[in-house]
């Protein structure tokens, strides 16, 4: 069956820019490449065609291949990183850095990413347009398969915002995730939560509930060293 707009499926990508890999799905590739990830978890990720969960244009293109069906795209800029703004370069007192800076560091400023691009007295150009804006990149991809399952759908998504694994459960109209110990440290998890309720509401219509279920189990309790005999 061909994929259609509003399906879940598993896919795998390598994405490139003048030849150059920026972005992989596969752990080989990315050590091959030096953009190799260690905290990252790589393999096939799970995205519903449309929602662009990828750029535009890799979006797109799995629309009608089959599963198991491999392709390749070019993308230009305006369906994948959005053209380049020049209105988003900026010049930036060198006092507001933590550390001085220098030409290709990425800045965190006013909860804003950037890089920057020059040095200009005691100033610095920061430029807050993505790293590929204006860019053309091409992708290599295969669809690895479809899902079928609202369990295995949810799953994707909490991965794919996470990159966790996580137990989902559905009774009726009611989803229940089964959030592992500890979870609530977790600062990917906090800031993708909500993001996971409401495209778990939008997506699957026939859900009503959705329960976040932390359990804690007792301690085993520590029998007591012997004592030494006399």
């Amino acid at each position: 069956m061909p994929v259609a707009e509003g399906d879940f499926i598993r896919l795998s990508y390598t994405g490139k820019v003048d030849d150059r890999i920026f972005d992989t799905t596969d752990e080989e590739t990315a050590k091959e490449a030096g953009i190799h990830n260690p905290s990252a978890v790589y393999g096939p990720i799970m995205i519903r065609v449309g929602s662009r969960h990828v750029v535009v244009g890799l979006d797109d293109a799995v629309i009608g291949k089959e599963a198991g069906e491999s392709g390749n795209v070019e993308v230009p800029p305006e369906q994948a990183f959005g053209p380049h703004d020049e209105t988003r370069m900026e010049s930036v007192s060198v006092a507001k850095f933590q550390e001085k800076p220098r030409i290709g560091m990425q800045v965190e400023l006013d909860n804003r990413e950037g890089t920057v691009v020059n040095l200009i007295g005691r100033r610095a150009i920061v430029d807050f347009n993505h790293p590929l804006a204006g860019k053309t990149v091409s992708y290599t991809y295969t669809v690895e398969g479809i899902a079928a399952s609202t369990e295995e759908k949810i799953r994707g998504l909490i991965h794919l915002y996470t990159q966790r694994e996580m137990e989902v459960r559905e009774e009726g109209s009611t989803v229940t995730l089964l959030l592992p110990p500890a979870i609530t440290y977790d600062r990917r998890w906090l800031l993708w939560r909500s993001r996971i309720v409401q495209e778990t509401f939008e997506y699957f219509p026939d859900v009503q509930d959705i329960v976040l279920q932390e359990t804690f189990h007792r301690p085993e309790k520590k029998e007591p060293a012997a004592s030494p005999a006399p």
